[in-house]
């Protein structure tokens, strides 16, 4: 399957200081199209890591266009052009960042690999800003059905189809069965973090793994 991410976008973020790079790059004394679209690039990023950091610092409610510009460094009328709202930069975030940390092997095939691919989601939704990005959004969609709607057809039911047909492979089990497990292993880790606000560690992943899988 397709790695989770909208058409055009690149699988993985530059390090920030390639982002400050780009910025600080002279301005040349005639017009070139790349240098603008490097600097345009820079912008994107800038604010896409901007919106991360205040996100972890402040909170969803918090979070502002007019903050996340003045720590991008950017003008609010340039975020407008690429975004609607705070919620459209963060799930570009979530996309961008769920694509190489949600990655399973090329061929899944034994349970060792779904029970790999559980920690790797344990971390994510725990512990990397991404994770908190899903985090805030899955709540801010219980009150907004724009942000439910973007969330499910934009990453949640993708990422469902793709982890379900994986679970299948591992264990040799139907789609029916293969969904029930994997419902059986994630529904714990966000109960966990969603509500009980605690912390994902890797016993309780274990313990929660050797209860419902076998090998």
């Amino acid at each position: 399957m397709a790695p989770i991410r909208p058409p055009g976008r690149q699988p993985h973020r530059p390090a920030r200081e390639d982002v400050s790079t780009i910025a600080a790059q002279p301005r040349p004394a005639t017009g070139s199209s790349s240098t603008s679209s490097r600097r345009s690039e820079a912008a994107r990023l800038a604010v896409l890591n901007a919106a991360d950091d205040l996100l972890m610092e402040h909170g969803f409610e918090a979070l502002t266009i007019e903050g996340i510009a003045a720590a991008a460094g950017v003008a609010k009328q340039t975020i407008y052009r690429w975004w609607k709202s705070k919620v459209d930069i963060l799930f570009d975030n979530l996309v961008l960042d769920a694509t190489p940390a949600l990655a399973w092997p090329e061929a899944p095939s034994t349970p060792a690999d779904l029970r790999a691919y559980v920690h790797r989601f344990a971390v994510f939704l725990g512990e990397e800003p991404a994770g908190r990005v899903l985090q805030a959004l899955l709540g801010h969609a219980q009150l907004d059905a724009r942000t439910a709607e973007l969330l499910h057809t934009g990453f949640l039911d993708e990422l469902r189809t793709r982890d379900v047909a994986h679970t299948r492979a591992c264990l040799a089990v139907s789609a029916d069965e293969a969904a029930v497990v994997l419902d059986t292993l994630l529904a714990p880790l966000y109960h966990r973090a969603l509500v009980l606000r605690r912390p994902l560690d890797r016993a309780f992943v274990d313990a929660l793994l050797d209860q419902h899988l076998k090998g």
